[in-house]
């Protein structure tokens, strides 16, 4: 039996495993609870608030009485393209569309108009001159008709994502399931991982649903929240399982081996689990809307998954008792039942204790040599073109009027306020426009919005370029100010994919050491805490900056140099998504503290009663299978993202899986046992030892 001086886990679980049924039916009841509240709540959802200049444009426009017409264009290409061009302005005329206008460039024509009538009608208006344009298509067999917009290309983008994302949930889940299996040989024991996963993700949607009324989250957002929390949750289970039956092995009755569990890898679970919710919260440093919803969910998900493992867990365990290891999985349920320390591993961690520093050295140039690529990375985000396959036909026929009429369907959108007519406005851009140099290019179309005019002002390159980027900035620097700047009482803010793109990525850009900043010193601070020890708190710290920047350097050689593009299925990018490298370093420094926290705690379990090599080989070898198990998991969950359409969660699948691979091979099989002795060997020093974790 444990000493009555338990740890707060240990207190809690002691509790859990007498009230069983309170414990299992409390933490059902708030599962219940937090789906209700999804569904019962009422009202709009919040809506994302851009930063910088382009979000001071959508709030003067979100003030006006009536909303911008979602556009859409028509490319004519073919000797016949004047006789079709009439034809399809005439038959346009019949539809409920507004503001008709050609445009000709060399041997191209466009033609755009204005979606007329509610947003409620715009799905059945879209398809109506769809099929609309292919009669007029057909009528003029000789001329190529080419439709993209506003609304195609983003409906195709968020379809490609959901697409995506449903099929990333129904293959995360299989290998979820196929991994505990083998981990565990026990159907029982393999679904209590995903049982307590699933509830904690369940409940998080539940909370959103609230939660959403007043911080957005974007539908990618909410897959990103669902991958974490299984990938979490079954971690946080799987520290907790292993040791219930190393305890049960040894002897110990049920309610002794959920108490000793949740005294031990319990108060592992709950410091890591902790670890991980602070660390998230850095996002919160950027001031970015998009990342206020991503950390407000993932810091719920983890907090759920967290009170699941201390509290429903040590009771479910208590009462299934020896039924954990019922239902065997033929030819693994034989030898999968009972936890034994890996020989591998052991074997590992004794040949690196021998010869600390040479292993300390080898394994620090390797991480180090796989972040080389890192130093040149260069940040810009996809356009939707870049983002999805080009064999999507929104995507085809966005690449076609692109190509004929650079920057037609991501123009910056300058909103003006002011006396000015619209004529004149019109007048001095187009002037501006014809001095760009090319930078800025017609048609130039302005819409009168409520109490101000939006000016459409298409911009050179892709739309999410370093060249649309130069042209943005000419824009706004120059060409506006010179056009408007002399007219009386006028102001201005340009907004338009390009600018929001532009300030999202400045304002990253700005508060990304701070983020660095908050994450690395509560990092330290907490590890300190729990490890009693600066010295091995640095050097903690100091391994997950190497496997960090191991997984930087894989993105940037891969998706950025173009390396493996083929073996992968994409198309070399050049360049790497702005937000990934941020996102990457806090989740994954948090996610690396779980394993930190874990085989630190193991090895000192054993210091007590052993030397400090044989005390590292020991921890080691005793955390190296749930580790493991646990990386294994979450490299299979991370991984789902490599086969999604959109490169940017290529790139996130990529560089999450490699670092989770890293970390649980090369930092934690043989720099940390590595550092652990030469920290250990210091003159006067002790930084091994501790309270038992």
């Amino acid at each position: 039996m444990l000493s009555e001086n338990r740890p707060l886990t240990g207190r809690i679980a002691a509790w859990a495993v007498r009230h069983r049924a309170p414990a299992i039916g409390g933490w059902l009841a708030l599962v219940v609870i937090a789906i209700l509240t999804g569904t019962l709540a009422n009202g709009p959802n919040a809506r994302t608030q851009d930063p910088g200049e382009a979000g001071r444009a959508e709030r003067i426009l979100a003030t006006q009485n009536g909303v911008e017409p979602i556009r859409d264009n028509v490319l004519l290409q073919g000797n016949d393209r004047d006789d079709a061009d009439d034809d399809l302005v005439a038959t346009l005329g019949t539809m409920p569309v507004t503001d008709v206008r050609t445009a000709v460039r060399s041997r191209d024509l466009l033609v755009s108009f204005a979606f007329l009538g509610p947003a409620t009608q715009l799905h059945a208006q879209a398809t109506a001159i769809a099929a609309t344009v292919r009669k007029v298509a057909a009528r003029h067999p000789n001329v190529v008709l080419t439709e993209s917009g506003d609304l195609s290309l983003a409906a195709a983008v968020d379809q490609g994502i959901k697409a995506d994302f449903q099929g990333a949930e129904r293959t995360s889940l299989p290998l979820t399931v196929v991994i505990l299996l083998v981990v565990f040989g026990s159907l029982i024991a393999a679904s209590i991982p995903l049982l307590l996963a699933g509830t904690a993700v369940v409940a998080t949607f539940g909370f959103l649903a609230l939660i959403e009324k007043w911080i957005s989250v974007n539908s990618a957002t909410s897959a990103m929240i669902l991958l974490i929390g299984i990938a979490v949750g079954v971690d946080y289970t799987l520290f907790s399982l292993r040791r219930y039956r190393e305890e049960r092995s040894a002897g110990r009755t049920a309610n002794d081996a959920s108490r000793i569990t949740a005294s031990t890898s319990g108060r592992v679970v709950l410091v890591s689990g902790l670890t991980v919710m602070l660390c998230l919260t850095g996002l919160l440093c950027t001031g970015l809307d998009n990342f206020r919803g991503l950390t407000v969910g993932a810091v719920l998900v983890v907090g759920l998954s967290l009170t699941g493992a201390v509290i429903a867990l040590p009771a479910l365990l208590a009462a299934l008792g020896p039924w954990v290891d019922r239902l065997r999985v033929p030819w693994l349920g034989r030898w999968r039942t009972h936890a034994r320390p890996s020989r591998l591993w052991s074997a590992t961690a004794r040949k690196v204790t021998r010869r600390p520093v040479v292993w300390a050295v080898v394994g620090a140039l390797t991480l180090a040599a796989l972040a080389l690529p890192a130093l040149g990375m260069r940040l810009h985000d996809p356009a939707a073109t870049d983002s999805l396959p080009h064999s999507t036909p929104a995507v085809a026929a966005a690449l076609r009027v692109q190509t004929a009429f650079p920057g037609v369907l991501t123009p910056a959108k300058v909103v003006v306020s002011g006396p000015a007519q619209g004529a004149q406005i019109l007048a001095a851009l187009n002037a501006e426009v014809a001095d760009s140099g090319g930078l800025l290019a017609e048609p130039v179309i302005a819409t009168k919005v409520g109490g101000v005019l939006v000016v459409r002002v298409p911009l050179a390159g892709t739309g999410a370029d370093a060249v649309s980027d130069r042209a943005l900035e000419f824009l706004r620097q120059q060409a506006l100010p010179s056009a408007l700047g002399p007219m009386p009482g006028v102001t201005y803010a340009v907004a338009g994919k390009t600018a929001v793109s532009y300030d999202f990525n400045q304002q990253l850009g700005s508060r990304t050491p701070l983020v660095f900043a908050f994450v690395l010193v509560l990092g330290f601070v907490l590890l300190a805490v729990t490890l009693h020890s600066v010295a091995v708190s640095l050097f903690s710290i100091a391994l997950n900056l190497l496997s960090v920047g191991a997984a930087y350097g894989l993105v940037t050689w891969i998706f950025q140099d173009g390396h493996l593009s083929s073996v992968l299925g994409f198309r070399p990018y050049g360049g790497v998504t702005g937000w990934l490298p941020l996102f990457m370093f806090v989740l994954l420094f948090a996610l690396s503290m779980d394993y930190q926290i874990f085989i630190v705690s193991r090895i000192r379990e054993r210091q007590a009663d052993l030397p400090t090599k044989e005390a590292v080989v020991a921890g080691i070898g005793a955390s190296a299978g749930v580790v493991t198990s646990a990386a294994v998991i979450m490299t299979a969950v991370f991984g789902v993202f490599v086969t999604l359409s959109a490169i940017e969660y290529k790139m996130l699948g990529i560089g999450m899986a490699a670092a989770i691979l890293l970390d649980a091979t090369v930092v934690r099989g043989i720099l940390l046992p590595a550092g652990m002795c030469l920290l250990s060997s210091r003159p006067g020093k002790r930084t091994v030892e501790g309270a038992r974790g």
